[in-house]
């Protein structure tokens, strides 16, 4: 069974669709109010949806407790993918209050959701974590430090947890999208007075990704065909990295 935080985001509903179509059954998470519908349009059966702050850890604990509860104790498959992109200043201009909101999501939510879920795959000596980070985790990008300073910290954070558990049966990836065509796409195209066309200059491709791109990802790296895949991030930015 596989367990997904940001759920209810275009990358999350294309990676549950992607597994549940191949068999898996799916604990969506995501925020008190998130629009779950098209959750439920995109897995119609052995689906628990799960409203839930990944920033707090009684919250956290209580979203893992219920899909064990839901499905036999078993997490096989943790997708840990909430995050949001915060505001588009300079440093100067970024107030702490934002900066602090962007890591308390986009790192506190994945550490604590690392935190609970390891120990049931520990126990059961099997399961892959699949966290998000970004192409910014990997670079800089003007105006947006907290996203860039949050996603490296994601990249580290997966690399510590896949030294921790790599011999308990357990491994930890994480995933680096590029731009991928998106509600948090858009706001930050807006927030730099650009838009997609401008964008997909930069890339290799000349064109945005598509979520179910980012899920055939997530959807490898959850697989036994990933079995000797640990500690690694993975890019899918259309080429836009080759040359950094």
């Amino acid at each position: 069974m596989a367990l997904i935080t940001g759920a209810a985001g275009v990358i999350g509903v294309a990676t549950a669709r992607l597994m549940a179509e191949r068999g898996a059954k799916i604990a969506a998470v995501d925020r008190p109010g998130a629009d779950l519908g098209p959750l439920r349009e995109a897995v119609p059966r052995d689906l628990v949806l799960i409203e839930a702050d990944v920033t707090d850890e009684a919250s956290t604990s209580g979203y893992v407790a219920r899909t064990q509860a839901a499905f036999g104790g078993r997490i096989d498959i943790f997708f840990n993918n909430a995050g949001i992109e915060g505001p588009v200043r300079p440093i100067p201009d970024y107030s702490l209050a934002d900066f602090r909101r962007v890591m308390a999501v986009n790192v506190e939510g994945v550490f604590l959701g690392l935190k609970y879920v390891l120990p049931v795959m520990i126990a059961q000596r099997a399961g892959s974590v699949i966290n998000s980070s970004s192409a910014a985790g990997v670079s800089g990008s003007p105006g947006t430090s907290g996203y860039n300073a949050s996603k490296h910290a994601v990249l580290g954070l997966t690399r510590v947890a896949a030294l921790e558990v790599g011999d308990k049966g357990v491994r930890v990836n994480c995933i680096n999208p590029g731009p991928i065509r998106s509600r948090m796409m858009t706001s930050l195209d807006d927030a730099r007075g650009s838009g997609e066309a401008q964008g997909a200059l930069r890339i290799p491709a000349r064109r945005y990704g598509q979520p179910e791109e980012v899920a055939a990802m997530v959807a490898f790296l959850a697989s036994d065909e990933a079995g000797f895949i640990n500690g690694a991030y993975h890019l899918i930015d259309g080429g836009r990295h080759a040359t950094a």
